[in-house]
């Protein structure tokens, strides 16, 4: 019996090493890669257009920040915190591109809302998740019966927090994660101001 257990025991270890194997195949997007160029319908202060990767980085550094849906609570202050401090980013040449599955119509009220985008960044609809899959941030399903801060149901999938401070050649500077919705805005800010041109 004490063999059977050890051999049990071994296909079990070898099992989880190869899941383990597995799972840093999959190596997340982090500084020095190549972020993927997107464009996805966005809204800025409650007006829908088309967003480009690539036009923005033409012009300067860009904050493409994932989040898990509007109108919910660390979203809200996420929102919000950049809202507050976009001058800051503008001075240092950047912009900022918020990312959700949530669908247009949703961001179109999320953007133009006062307490949070308040008309100051733009919010990119990602509702099939293509856009988060590409940067390797993880996607699932919102829980059945979760309602937003309006009382409204939350239809839509949900991509973690992760912020990516892109350079002007698309290149990844820094990859924010786990942590607060209000420190991660002021580290993608500490970023930013890294690698911002002297002016």
């Amino acid at each position: 019996m004490y063999p059977f257990l050890q051999q049990a025991l071994a296909t079990v270890a070898f099992a989880a090493a190869g899941a383990l194997l597995a799972t840093s195949a999959r190596a997340a997007l982090r500084e020095g890669d190549s972020a993927p160029a997107f464009q996805a319908r966005a809204s800025l202060a409650g007006q829908a257009f088309d967003y480009k990767l690539q036009d923005a980085l033409a012009r300067g550094p860009v904050v493409v920040y994932f989040y898990p849906a509007a109108y919910t609570g660390g979203c809200n202050l996420q929102a919000r915190t950049f809202a507050e401090r976009m001058p800051e980013f503008e001075a240092a040449g950047a912009s900022v591109v918020g990312v959700s599955l949530d669908g247009i119509e949703r961001l179109n009220e999320f953007s133009a809302d006062p307490q949070y985008c308040a008309g100051k960044l733009p919010v990119a609809s990602d509702a099939d998740g293509r856009i988060a899959r590409g940067f390797d941030v993880g996607v699932s399903a919102t829980p059945s019966g979760r309602r937003d801060t309006r009382g409204r149901d939350i239809d839509h999938g949900r991509a973690d927090r992760t912020t990516f401070v892109l350079r002007t050649d698309g290149r990844v500077a820094a990859v924010i994660g786990g942590i607060a919705p209000d420190a991660n805005v002021l580290q993608a800010l500490q970023a930013v101001r890294r690698i911002a041109p002297a002016r």
